[in-house]
């Protein structure tokens, strides 16, 4: 089963009240703005993306646009290798070892099955 991820149309980075620099998204940049204001955030930096977009996809975005100077930088490209990381994880490699089964237009379904179980 799949996970569905979310998708955002704004993206970028913001200084919270005790200093630290943290990724953003949402899907209204006027409302996520004074949400950031009313909490004490400094320093913010919001886009809007050119469509919807999966966090991984909206850091690259932020980092092709150019939102790679000081601590917002360093946020950014911190945040894109850990969903990148993240993104490999979910890939799954499947490796045949130990079939002798040859695919042949006259192997039946029940041989196939007799030579995977071997």
């Amino acid at each position: 089963m799949s996970k569905i991820e979310k998708v955002f149309t704004v993206a970028g980075t913001a200084k919270n009240a005790d200093g630290t620099v943290k990724t953003r998204f949402a899907n209204d940049l006027v409302a996520r703005i004074k949400i950031l204001n009313k909490a004490g955030c400094t320093d913010i930096n919001l886009v809007e993306l050119p469509q919807a977009m999966t966090k991984l996809e909206a850091l690259q975005y932020l980092q092709s646009v150019g939102v790679t100077s000081g601590d917002a930088g360093f946020v950014v490209q911190a945040k894109l290798a850990e969903k990148s990381k993240v993104a490999k994880k979910g890939e799954v490699k499947v490796a045949g070892k130990g079939l002798k089964a040859k695919a042949k237009a006259d192997v039946t379904a029940e041989q196939l099955v007799e030579a995977i179980k071997a």
